[in-house]
């Protein structure tokens, strides 16, 4: 049925007056249908039932009450978790599956792996583990801006991690938390701040990524350590960007922009685990 939000104000605050704890989470997960029925009876002078938190006077029974919840929820779950994870793969068959089911509940609601077009059985993989697939052409910029565009409208943030299964998805609220708080517009995991697995970056990278990060904190006093894929941001701001680059220089460019418009920056340092799909990350890098 049509959402919550189609009622008229007069209805909503009509129908959800009531100052008992649960009764406005109950009340939503109802039906427009319902609601309008409702509002009905609260109109209606001559009828009991007007007052539908006088206790006996309901006409809808706890299991109805909760039967009704239920169902709502997947309309309620958007509101309540307004996250997209966007995933950029090619040839990741073997930890796609895993990185979608390491994400926590609380930011599973969209997940969207953005394929380019990988032969191996990566988007199967990825459907089967709950997530929108989208295939695009060549590019992990591409394939990033893609994923950003194709997020459902109630997303007030985007989250975005590998498909190589080395970014800790598990530990998403270290970064997405400050975002969703309104404390910072654009959150980082640092690998090389984090502790590292063993052979899961070579030292040209760790070097690469402190003099990226201390040339961009010399020409506009934001303070990197790393560019690492795993970041938070929010929507409208990374709609500010301006984002053009379609290969692999997505990242740096995203955190030369922000830099640039003086967003709120935070890095995390967060751990980092050695490559599970090395062949898929090596072409990654060809896009």
């Amino acid at each position: 049925g049509p959402s919550v939000g189609h009622l008229s104000a007069a209805v909503v605050a009509d129908v959800f007056y009531s100052t008992w704890p649960r009764a406005a989470l109950l009340h939503r997960a109802i039906f427009c249908s319902r609601l309008q029925q409702l509002h009905a009876w609260r109109c209606d002078a001559t009828n009991a039932a007007r007052n539908l938190e006088q206790s006996g006077i309901s006409r809808l029974s706890f299991v109805a009450t909760v039967r009704y919840a239920a169902r709502a929820l997947p309309e309620l779950r958007p509101t309540m978790e307004p996250v997209a994870v966007v995933i950029p793969t090619l040839n990741e068959v073997s930890t796609i599956g895993a990185v979608i089911a390491e994400i926590p509940k609380t930011y599973s609601a969209d997940v969207i792996v953005v394929d380019s077009g990988s032969t191996d059985g990566t988007q199967d993989a990825a459907s089967a583990a709950g997530a929108r697939v989208i295939v695009v052409g060549g590019g992990y910029g591409r394939a990033c801006a893609a994923g950003v565009a194709a997020a459902k409208p109630s997303s007030r943030i985007i989250a975005f991690l590998d498909g190589d299964g080395a970014d800790r998805g598990d530990l998403m609220a270290s970064i997405a938390g400050p975002v969703l708080n309104g404390s910072y517009d654009f959150v980082l995991a640092s690998r090389t701040r984090g502790e590292r697995e063993p052979g899961s970056m070579l030292w040209h990278q760790v070097l690469a990524g402190r003099v990226a990060g201390w040339s961009i904190g010399a020409l506009y006093h934001a303070h990197y350590s790393d560019m690492c894929a795993f970041r938070v941001i929010d929507r409208e701001a990374l709609s500010r960007l301006g984002m053009r680059e379609l290969t692999y220089g997505w990242n740096i460019e995203m955190q030369i922009r922000a830099a640039q418009q003086n967003l709120r920056i935070l890095e995390v340092p967060l751990p980092y685990r050695r490559r599970a799909g090395e062949i898929g990350r090596a072409s990654c890098r060809e896009r």
